[in-house]
């Protein structure tokens, strides 16, 4: 007789009856539990753990509580660096710009006295400290509010002039305009807004500018080489 099938030891019903089940154990529904729980809160907290750093982090300007926006803006004026000592070179006396800014600058105000107008800058690079003068110190004498204050003078480390790339321009025959909002009515304004671009001179914040900084005829920035792109761009982005 041949041996039989292992599955033919096995008596039928057993064999034909499917397994139940196991029910997880009361230690085993409590360690799922846990597991769940707890990813739950690591998802949370992870969730929270942005606005948690952003107000746990101290604000950029000492003295300032403002914040930054999400664009890095603080008070509408995006972030800059202080340009080394190094680049800069004198355009009058007391007077200093970046490089290749202060060549353009130069070879604008010749161009721009060639058809009869006297350009002069009235600033240009502004170191942080100086800037940190202008914007508290000012902000005191005139009892203004940051939120004010920065309307018109950017906090300290927010500054187009601190990348020595920026200058103030007014006109020398009509020297009541100077740093006012009238300057676009001199003949040296018509000549920036027909010229300036040539020089690859920009009027960094025209009349409702994205950044809401009070319209400022007078202030120009250099966009002539891929850094001064390269540090402009985020406002180039913000205004298109």
């Amino acid at each position: 007789m041949p041996a039989p099938l292992i599955g033919e030891e096995i008596p039928l019903a057993r064999r034909s009856q499917p397994s139940k089940p196991r029910r997880p154990s009361l230690l085993g529904r409590l360690l799922r539990l846990l597991v769940v729980s707890g990813l739950a809160t690591g998802l949370v907290l992870l969730l929270m753990a942005g606005p948690l750093r952003r107000w746990q982090t101290p604000p950029p300007v000492a003295g300032l509580k403002a914040r930054l926006s999400a664009d890095g803006r603080l008070l509408g004026h995006f972030p800059y660096p202080e340009v080394p000592a190094g680049q800069l070179v004198a355009i009058s006396s007391g007077l200093r710009l970046q490089r290749d800014a202060a060549q353009a600058l130069l070879a604008m105000q010749r161009a721009a006295a060639a058809d009869g107008v006297n350009l002069v800058v009235l600033s240009a690079f502004r170191s942080l400290s100086l800037q940190r003068q202008l914007f508290f110190d000012v902000k005191a004498e005139r009892n203004q509010s940051a939120r004010d204050r920065a309307l018109v003078s950017a906090p300290p480390g927010f500054s187009e002039h601190s990348t020595g790339l920026a200058v103030d321009l007014g006109d020398a025959r009509l020297p009541g305009t100077n740093v006012s909002t009238s300057f676009d009515r001199t003949p040296a304004y018509r000549w920036l807004a027909a010229h300036a671009h040539r020089f690859h001179f920009q009027l960094s914040f025209p009349a409702g500018n994205a950044q809401g900084v009070s319209y400022e005829p007078w202030h120009w920035r250099f966009e002539g080489s891929t850094e001064a792109l390269r540090l402009f761009e985020p406002a180039q982005r913000l205004a298109r």
